[in-house]
């Protein structure tokens, strides 16, 4: 008796929620401007809705919403708990790839001390964020950084990155030309064979919008720069993580 009590529980519970996500897939869809809506599921907060939204450049984005569909939240749920950014954490899994998927021979490899840490990143050298993040990373230490070499913000300075790549030291030539205080262009001119248009559609690919565009060795991905000592509890976590 208690069996078949649960079954008819479950069952509608399932249909319930069945009628939710059909309800708020007609009322949000075609108010997203193109945008599909790939998952609904209940939300970390009771009464509401996570929504999985695919936005046109590929990338995924998350709403929130009541369980009719009548009202939508746009932001981020914050346990204050805990002190997590909870739909950042889910949005780093949502947009998560393999890590040995990137193209990693076409990187700048930057490794100090035993290099345990490890991040790749797509940055442009003339990004402010992008050079202010550089100070950050300046701070980790035992940390191998792959950079792939992304020249968007300037594109008419996109030589000043391929010849990173055709220097002898190519690790020094990006720190001089995006983490020093004035970029310094390298001298070795950009004639060489060199991967900057491969890493540009590369990134359109990956859905690379911004940089710098962060990924964990996990696959979570991050959009903009931290500080030191977050940087270094996440790929901490993110080693750990692969274990």
């Amino acid at each position: 008796m208690i069996a078949r009590l649960l079954t008819v529980v479950l069952v509608v519970l399932a249909t319930s929620a069945l009628g939710n996500e059909t309800q708020i897939r007609k009322a949000l869809e075609p108010k997203l401007g193109g945008g599909k809506i790939e998952g609904v599921q209940p939300a970390p907060v009771a009464g509401l809705w996570e929504v999985r939204v695919r936005t046109s450049d590929g990338s995924q984005r998350l709403l929130y919403t009541d369980p009719a569909g009548a009202y939508v939240i746009q932001g981020s749920i914050y346990d204050v708990r805990t002190d997590r950014d909870l739909t950042e954490e889910r949005i780093r899994k949502l947009n998560a790839i393999k890590f040995e998927a990137l193209p990693l021979d076409l990187a700048v490899k930057i490794q100090r001390g035993n290099g345990k840490r490890v991040l790749a990143m797509f940055s442009d050298p003339y990004c402010p964020a992008c050079r202010q993040f550089e100070r950050a990373l300046a701070e980790v230490d035992d940390i191998t950084i792959y950079v792939f070499m992304y020249p968007v913000i300037r594109p008419e300075n996109a030589d000043h990155s391929r010849a990173v790549w055709c220097s002898p030291d190519r690790a020094k030539a990006w720190l001089e030309l995006a983490a020093a205080q004035r970029p310094k262009v390298p001298e070795a001119g950009a004639r060489c064979a060199n991967p900057v248009d491969k890493l540009l559609e590369a990134g359109r690919k990956l859905g690379v919008n911004s940089t710098p565009t962060l990924f964990l060795t996990n696959g979570e991905r991050l959009t903009g720069g931290l500080a030191a000592d977050d940087l270094k509890d996440l790929l901490d976590r993110s080693a750990t993580a692969r274990r």
